[in-house]
């Protein structure tokens, strides 16, 4: 490795001092660093900065400052160049960026000296069509969430698998999710924890009309495609809970494995169970 790109998120109060401290660092030991437009502007660093989309063509690791949130938006910025990601945590929960600010340089010792191992993440790739045209594209890591808006009624889904018909979900939406995002919304409307290196998607329906359905895990090489049969209501459609698209009736979302995947650095210190008794709080009462 000898390029090494920094995002961090800008807004929390330790940013400055961190993004400083971790490139002088890095410059020290003979490493040309790399940054985001906003992250060179705290730190003064013109000539070295680039659009946060050029960033991955332009970087072996990429370190990334903050919370999940901001992992997630890099992950999908990554795309074919399967950049590794190096993910501190600046925020609160923090599941994918599992490691804490304390142990940053003895980390990175390990991962610029070659001695880590990294979690290879299913992303999925998700094609909008309407009137039987695409009309959009996405890339996700975490989730793909069909969800109504505040005043619509219930919305019905018609849902299938490799073509074949599984069920019209009528609920507040649907959620078809990684294994990486298992622990995020899914989670929260009762699905599974899924271990982040299985291939398979689940899907969990949002507050089902009907009791019986229950959420579904499935191989990750199968399409999904889920038509909204619901007319005049407000339905949206949300990717990684950062990026909203309006859907109108007979739309078809269409949801499969990405040929790519991210690869996040491991903590050298701790498991993923330890990060689920941590984080979930598992065993406490």
């Amino acid at each position: 490795m000898k390029n090494i790109g920094i995002i961090v998120k800008p807004h929390r109060p330790e940013a400055r001092s961190v993004v400083k401290e971790l490139s002088g660092w890095l410059q020290e030991r003979g490493f040309e660093v790399f940054f985001d437009l906003d992250s060179a502007a705290l730190v003064g660093s013109e000539g070295r900065e680039c659009k946060k989309s050029e960033l991955p063509g332009r970087v072996d690791l990429i370190v990334v400052l903050g919370g999940d949130g901001t992992l997630l938006s890099v992950a999908r910025l990554v795309g074919v160049r399967e950049v590794p990601i190096l993910g501190v945590n600046l925020g609160g929960l923090g599941f994918l960026t599992e490691v804490p600010l304390e142990e940053l340089y003895a980390t990175l010792e390990q991962v610029l000296g070659g001695k880590y191992q990294f979690s290879e993440r299913l992303m999925l790739t998700t094609h909008i069509h309407r009137q039987g045209e695409r009309i959009a594209e996405y890339s996700v890591m975490n989730d793909v969430v069909i969800n109504k808006g505040a005043l619509a009624r219930i919305i019905e889904m018609e849902t299938y698998i490799d073509s074949d018909y599984v069920t019209t979900f009528r609920a507040d939406g649907l959620i078809i999710s990684t294994p990486t995002g298992s622990t995020a919304y899914s989670m929260a409307a009762g699905g599974p924890v899924v271990y982040p290196s299985l291939q398979a998607l689940v899907l969990t329906p949002i507050c089902p009309h009907t009791l019986t359905n229950r959420p579904l895990v499935i191989p990750d090489r199968v399409k999904v495609e889920v038509i909204l049969m619901s007319e005049n209501e407000d339905v949206y459609l949300t990717l990684d809970g950062q990026v909203g698209f309006a859907l109108r009736a007979r739309d078809v979302v269409e949801v499969k494995s990405s040929a790519h995947s991210i690869k996040l650095i491991k903590s050298a210190r701790r498991s993923y169970y330890e990060i689920l008794r941590t984080k979930l709080k598992w065993g406490e009462r």
